[in-house]
């Protein structure tokens, strides 16, 4: 295929990757997929890459999951066990998301629907424009989502809300999605590249390592008990002392200048 599925761009410390299938508001189908999961194999380990940056092409951010292409790979005919296993592929390429020890930023326009929010589910933080539209509308096709969009979707807006959106299809504009705690801030279309850019300048003055760690513990222990999740912060807290950047961190603000972290 002539087309890029992923565009990959590198900017200062972050990385990138468009969905590229304007034409077909980025539906995402199996090969784009793929490529995805290539492309984000590539940033976790490109050691410049502090940050990554996931978009959309064209007048969407994505409309969901390629239907067409479904249905003519035959996945509509598979039994029980081959569609568990074609899910939990899927599954874990979004996984890898949330495994990367950098921070994720999905910047949402227009449409975020079906497996288009499953992906930004799977990102630490979303910036939407104004107009973005958000919407797990599986229900309506005799389905669920199944691509951690119920898991993700629950632990983000509480259980009470993904009910509402999940099993009554509801389309959640970007307003209340921001009072619901779906995305951190909402901004006008032109302004969502700009307001990420000011993202990652903060990231800058924070260091890789503890930012890694932290969205681990975080992500990892969100559901742990109070003293199981105290004795995981002492175990990652014990493996950042033993880094360059804690020093460097300390000196820094001791002598009062920005710190040169260098995620060692």
């Amino acid at each position: 295929m002539s087309q890029e599925l992923v565009l990959i761009e590198k900017h200062g410390i972050a990385m990138t990757l468009s969905l590229n299938r304007p034409e077909k508001r980025n539906a995402i189908s199996a090969e784009m997929l793929s490529t995805f999961s290539c492309a984000l194999d590539r940033a976790a380990t490109d050691r410049d890459v502090r940050a990554i940056i996931i978009r959309g092409e064209g007048k969407c951010f994505s409309a969901g999951i390629d239907i067409n292409s479904l249905v003519s790979q035959g996945d509509m005919g598979m039994n029980s066990t081959e569609v568990r296993r074609m899910v939990g592929g899927m599954q874990h390429i979004f996984n890898k998301i949330e495994a990367i020890e950098k921070p994720v930023i999905v910047l949402v326009h227009s449409y975020c629907f079906g497996m288009g929010l499953e992906l930004a589910l799977a990102g630490d933080f979303r910036i939407a424009s104004e107009d973005a539209l958000f919407a797990l509308q599986e229900v309506e096709l005799g389905m669920i989502p199944d691509v951690g969009g119920t898991t993700r979707l629950l632990r983000t807006v509480g259980l009470p809300r993904a009910k509402e959106i999940i099993m009554m299809a509801r389309r959640v504009d970007a307003h209340r999605a921001y009072t619901i705690n779906l995305v951190n801030e909402v901004v006008p279309a032109e302004d969502l590249v700009t307001t990420a850019t000011k993202w990652i300048e903060d990231l800058k003055g924070c260091a890789p390592l503890a930012v890694g760690m932290a969205k681990k513990v975080l992500d990892r222990g969100a559901h742990f008990d109070k003293l199981s999740l105290m004795e995981f912060e002492a175990l990652a807290q014990s493996n950042l002392l033993q880094t360059a950047d804690i020093m460097e961190g300390v000196m820094a603000k001791m002598q009062k200048r920005t710190p040169n972290f260098t995620g060692k």
